[in-house]
């Protein structure tokens, strides 16, 4: 392939190197005169092990050049990949004032050139920018098919931006609507790599950032009050990390019910008290159960608004295949429904009454003593013909529930259940 690449800093110089390692044919393209010089010349713009040999190597068998002129790089390639950056502004907002230009600079090339282009925007921009870039700045040639744009972000490290370019942990490539890329662009984003839509590629960059910078912070709070109680924490975070169903796995990284039950809660309090104990702050920890707090608050909302009449839970416990019901988020919600006036009817196979006892029977007898008025094994009668469906548990299977919901019924989706959307009811998710 032959491909242009506009930014020349750190992602874009790994991405030429390592392009013409593959055998493309790169042409580099900055604003400063230094960068393209040096690209030109086969030496590295930057500190990066391994990409200096390759830059040399490519200018050698003239895979490489570097030019300030965006038209002539355009015309010589089929594919630009803009890789400029998007820093702070003062308020802390994205300044996407050089992939504007760039991508204008682009646009009018490809105008003045008569042919199809591909463009693959790699700097890093919100959920939102690559549409508004589209539709302010290439709305005809996309309308002509003259151009194709693609978001592809970047997870270059430094210090090992080759070896992660090489062998990638993840790659997205983000379209319009989430289809697949064309097949002939496989060399430059690798035949398997998944499709999202393009807001949907734009926050996988961010959230990954966000979960690498709570972990390091995570990490670092541990090690303070580790620190504090005269515990080595390097050796309790390798024990941490040693679980990997639970700790160091997709398990809990999913969008859906607040925490509750009996451990979580109990536990997160417990170590922040004993940190404000020792004077040690603990930002991130601190912040957990006011997170989930908010979570809660949003749920309630949500259920709240779509709620017209009737409402039915499907599971109240505080996940699926127990009957604990410690500071279960559904029972915060039910509470709030019945205070609103909601007729409310529970479906929950795990709850026996008569066999709760303890704090688990404490929590009913104080927050909802009139529990088996609502509680019910009969799910056609707890549906009804209509109103709002929590399912914040599979609690029961799609072939029962499928022919008792109506198109009067509305069903939020709690903790990730897709197949309901293919029930006759209205389908909301709580936060997706």
């Amino acid at each position: 392939m032959k491909v242009s690449i506009f930014g020349l800093g750190y992602v874009g110089a790994v991405t030429a190197g390592c392009l013409t390692k593959e055998g493309h044919t790169v042409v580099g393209v900055d604003v400063q005169a230094e960068k393209v010089a040096s690209l030109a010349a086969g030496v590295s713009p930057i500190v990066e092990p391994g990409l200096g040999e390759m830059l040399a190597d490519a200018a050698k068998n003239g895979l490489l050049s570097a030019t300030q002129n965006h038209t002539d790089a355009v015309a010589a390639t089929d594919v630009s990949l803009v890789c400029v950056g998007t820093p702070s502004a003062e308020s802390g907002e994205l300044n996407l004032q050089y992939v504007r230009q760039v991508v204008g600079q682009i646009a009018d090339a490809v105008r003045a050139s008569g042919k199809s282009h591909d463009l693959v925007l790699r700097s890093t921009m919100l959920p939102g920018s690559t549409q508004k870039i589209a539709d302010e700045l290439l709305a005809d040639l996309h309308e002509s098919e003259k151009l194709r744009l693609f978001f592809y972000p970047e997870f270059l490290r430094e210090g090992t931006a080759v070896a992660d370019f090489e062998d990638p942990s993840l790659a997205v490539v983000g379209t319009r609507d989430g289809s697949a890329f064309p097949t002939e662009l496989a060399p430059l984003f690798g035949a398997d790599a998944p499709s999202a839509n393009w807001p949907g590629a734009e926050m996988v960059k961010y959230a990954c950032n966000a979960f690498h910078a709570t972990k390091v912070t995570f990490a670092n709070e541990i090690g303070r009050i580790g620190k504090s109680l005269g515990i080595d924490s390097q050796s309790v975070m390798r024990l941490l990390c040693q679980d990997t169903r639970l700790n160091l796995s997709p398990y809990y990284l999913r969008p859906g019910n607040p925490f509750g039950g009996s451990c979580l809660p109990k536990d997160v309090r417990a170590l922040v008290h004993e940190g404000r104990r020792g004077g040690v702050e603990l930002p991130l920890l601190d912040s957990l159960l006011p997170s989930n707090e908010a979570h809660l608050a949003k749920l309630i909302e949500q259920a709240k608004r779509l709620a017209k009449g009737r409402v039915t839970l499907l599971g109240l416990s505080f996940k699926s295949d127990t009957d604990d019901l410690r500071e279960s988020p559904m029972v915060e919600v039910a509470q709030h429904l019945i205070g609103r006036g909601f007729e409310l009817g529970i479906y929950d196979p795990q709850l026996n009454l008569a066999k709760l006892i303890g704090t688990n029977k404490r929590v009913i007898d104080e927050k909802m003593p009139h529990l088996a008025s609502l509680l019910t094994d009969d799910l056609a009668a707890a549906l009804g013909q209509s109103g709002l469906v929590i399912a914040a548990q599979k609690c029961v299977d799609l072939d029962t529930l499928r022919p008792l919901i109506t198109a009067e019924h509305t069903l939020l989706d709690v903790n990730g259940w897709p197949e309901l959307r293919d029930l006759p009811g209205r389908y909301e998710g709580f936060c997706w």
